[in-house]
């Protein structure tokens, strides 16, 4: 486990490089700022499962190819996977090398900001709250699903998923990238399609996963959807 967790900790790292690489400008500090932001995200939440569930850490995060999801959610969840690379890969080709997009006002530069902490905040405490969550679905009929309504869970019902979409439109406002706004919608629309695929399969397979939903209204944003 310790040299897998070791492989993945480096792996990581080629997601802030390639960024940084792809910017041709060593001295942008939003740039850096995004980078490290991400990196210590992932080193956070990799770290608190290594010590407190390696279990989870192990079936989930280094067992992707173990593919017991639906067909359908195959689809998008790859699709998620590559809308995360262009993401990645759209944004320091905005900004820095074609200047597509104008640099944005200092108050949508700082509301990305916010929205860079409060995504930070609802990724850790997704996986610190409860211990059903998964990167990807799952066969849930294996007989270790629990559901939590406490911390964030009694927020929206996929906290992890609202951490993703603040990261996809506030990352874009911080970094002034139209293109990265863009492609968040899109990756929004897929994690909405993602959510409605879950929960069907959830209300199937697990016990009291219907009552969950009556408690915790909304799936994603509060209020709206």
């Amino acid at each position: 486990m310790e040299k897998k967790a070791t492989f993945t900790l480096l792996y990581i790292l080629l997601i802030p490089a390639l960024f940084l690489l792809l910017s041709m400008n060593q001295g942008w500090p939003e740039g850096w700022i995004f980078s490290l932001w991400l990196l210590f995200l992932c080193y956070c939440v990799i770290l608190y499962l290594y010590r407190k569930d390696p279990a989870f850490l192990a079936e989930r995060f280094w067992h992707l190819g173990d593919d017991r999801r639906e067909r359908l959610d195959r689809y998008v969840f790859y699709s998620l996977l590559i809308g995360f690379i262009v993401w990645i890969v759209i944004m320091p080709l905005d900004v820095k090398w074609f200047s597509w997009s104008l640099s944005f006002p200092l108050f949508l530069k700082a509301l990305g900001g916010a929205g860079l902490v409060a995504s930070f905040f609802l990724f850790l405490r997704s996986y610190t709250d409860n211990t059903f969550r998964s990167p990807h679905m799952q066969d849930k009929k294996d007989g270790d699903r629990r559901i939590g309504i406490k911390g964030v869970y009694g927020f929206v019902r996929h906290p992890m998923y609202l951490g993703a979409v603040l990261m996809f439109f506030s990352a874009p406002l911080f970094l002034s990238s139209v293109g990265g706004i863009i492609t968040g919608c899109a990756l929004m629309i897929l994690v909405m399609a993602r959510i409605l695929g879950e929960e069907a399969i959830l209300v199937r397979d697990v016990e009291g996963y219907r009552e969950y939903m009556q408690n915790v209204r909304y799936r994603l944003i509060p209020y709206l959807w």
